[in-house]
């Protein structure tokens, strides 16, 4: 897979990453991944049976989202929208509710019943633990973008691709679809400027908080 062509890494902002943290970080995520996925398995099992009963199409929702220095990945999700929805996007385009090259809207239509419970809940991210696992992914960091709006980046904030994305970060934690484009991505340069093992920790802690049933959540 290349990386995304758009992308050019001379443009951003260098960070010194401390060798020491990334070891640590990468530990967590191994460990922290291969325990979320034993340990959620079940809620997985139950999400996924759901997902089929529900609706036609796949269970897992696959998408190429823009990773570290631009080199492009497949993210994996439980499927929460209809196997046609990319399809129906340029229609409700005039219904967002997003500023910047985001798409969100309030009561989607091509959010599916079972969707809808499992977005609340952010079981359809559970998924991602696998991208932790492969390493593609870390379990906090920004999050990934479509190679679509990372095209409409500032050079200012292509500095959130100088990091691995996470699955959590303080978008997750701090208002998810209340915050603007704008400001969401300061928060990423926010965590890529003062990230360090603890304040991972931290955000993986308030993520819990917010897992189930968080009313930001589409």
């Amino acid at each position: 897979m290349d990386n995304y062509k758009l992308y050019d890494k001379s443009l951003v902002i260098q960070n010194e990453d401390d060798l020491g943290y990334l070891v640590t970080k990468r530990i967590v995520d191994f460990l922290g991944a291969a325990i979320g996925i034993i340990v959620l398995s079940p809620v997985m099992l139950i999400a996924a049976v759901a997902i089929k009963l529900n609706s036609r199409g796949p269970i897992i929702f696959s998408q190429e989202r823009v990773g570290v220095h631009g080199k492009v990945f497949r993210m994996y999700k439980f499927r929460s929208m209809v196997v046609d929805a990319e399809n129906h996007l340029k229609e409700l385009q005039s219904r967002n509710e997003m500023s910047g090259p985001m798409f969100k809207i309030k009561d989607d239509p091509r959010i599916t019943k079972v969707g809808r419970f499992i977005r609340k809940t952010s079981i359809d991210e559970l998924p991602q633990l696998f991208n932790v696992l492969i390493g593609n992914m870390s379990l906090v960091g920004p999050r990934p973008n479509l190679a679509r709006e990372v095209v409409r980046f500032t050079e200012h904030q292509k500095e959130k691709l100088n990091v691995k994305p996470g699955i959590t970060c303080y978008w997750q934690v701090m208002g998810r679809n209340n915050i603007d484009f704008e400001e969401w991505i300061e928060l990423d340069i926010k965590y890529i400027r003062e990230r360090n093992i603890w304040l991972d920790l931290t955000l993986i802690l308030k993520t819990f908080f917010v897992l189930f049933g968080d009313e930001n959540a589409r």
